[in-house]
């Protein structure tokens, strides 16, 4: 009788082979040790003499010769509040509205093509061909679209939303087809007994079911474009990046970068706040038995015997 290796022995064996992997690719991606060598001094001498500390003068109003405050693209500041026409603000309230209308965008045109790609909801010689077009989307960075756009269209937040949009597309499309496959076969085969065509089916059937997941991806999808968005103005693509590129560039103003980069991870902390407190009204009960993360990396076999064990339980 074949001797059964107990499942935490397994994980170990296999936690400890995928270790060794990942070190032997290091070790061949590697030529220089030697570079980790005073990279703690360095970094400790860019942070106490460049970035700290931030400079927060990027919080304030531009103040002309004449003493009046303006907005950083000359318009007099009319607010009553400085804050509302410094740098930060201006910036990161461009990368926000940037971010909600190629999300937005994005969501609205993954969704038809995430249908097709679905194994469940198109034929073969359909769903390859969307599943390419979505890979083919999100091969490129979206600072590599951002790149082409603004040489197309010039500097400004249109190549950055177009950029956001059609990487949103194909990183949020293969998220959705994912998901539509989860989706239980009995509903569909109800949907086909009765006659519904694929957008029906899609609008009747498979958003309802997947729409916990959906907007899941969609909250996530948002809160990635507006951490992005910091990175394409660094090539012209408007939004908080730009200022950050023009601190990081001669004369070097790292400090003020800095002060920035505090803003973004700022705003970008209260959005997954928000998205958390979203998604709170649509999760299922906390009771539902789930199984654990680590069980992609097990064999079929192997996951559906825990799985199965802890539902028993």
């Amino acid at each position: 009788m074949r001797k059964v290796i107990p499942i935490n022995k397994k994980l170990f064996f296999i936690g400890i082979s995928l270790i060794l992997l990942a070190w032997l690719s290091l070790d061949d991606l590697v030529d220089d040790w030697g570079q980790i060598e005073g990279a703690p001094e360095k970094l400790q001498t860019f942070f106490s003499e460049d970035l700290l500390p931030p400079d927060w003068s990027v919080l304030e109003a531009e103040v002309w010769a004449d003493g009046s405050l303006h907005k950083p693209n000359g318009d007099v500041c009319d607010e009553n509040i400085e804050l509302f026409c410094s740098k930060a603000w201006t910036g990161m309230v461009v990368t926000i509205k940037m971010a909600f209308v190629a999300t937005l965008i994005g969501f609205f045109f993954s969704i038809p093509i995430a249908s097709l790609a679905a194994n469940n909801m198109a034929p073969l010689p359909i769903a390859m061909p969307a599943r390419v077009l979505l890979a083919g989307l999100r091969s490129l960075p979206s600072i590599i679209w951002a790149l082409l756009f603004a040489i197309a269209l010039g500097f400004g937040p249109l190549p950055g939303i177009l950029a956001m949009t059609l990487y949103t597309i194909g990183y949020l499309g293969k998220l959705q087809y994912e998901a539509m496959e989860g989706v239980h076969n009995a509903p569909l085969e109800s949907g086909l007994a009765m006659g519904l065509t694929h957008s029906e089916q899609l609008f009747h059937v498979v958003i309802p079911e997947s729409s916990n997941h959906l907007l899941s991806q969609l909250l996530f999808m948002f809160e990635y474009n507006v951490r992005h968005g910091a990175v394409l103005g660094l090539v012209g693509a408007g939004g908080i990046g730009m200022y950050i590129d023009n601190y990081i560039n001669p004369p070097f103003d790292y400090n003020k970068a800095f002060a920035l980069l505090i803003v973004v991870f700022v705003v970008v902390v209260i959005i997954d706040l928000i998205s958390m407190l979203i998604r709170s009204f649509v999760t299922e009960e906390g009771d539902v038995k789930r199984p654990k993360w680590w069980s992609v990396i097990l064999p079929p076999s192997m996951a559906v015997e825990m799985y199965s064990k802890k539902e028993e339980e």
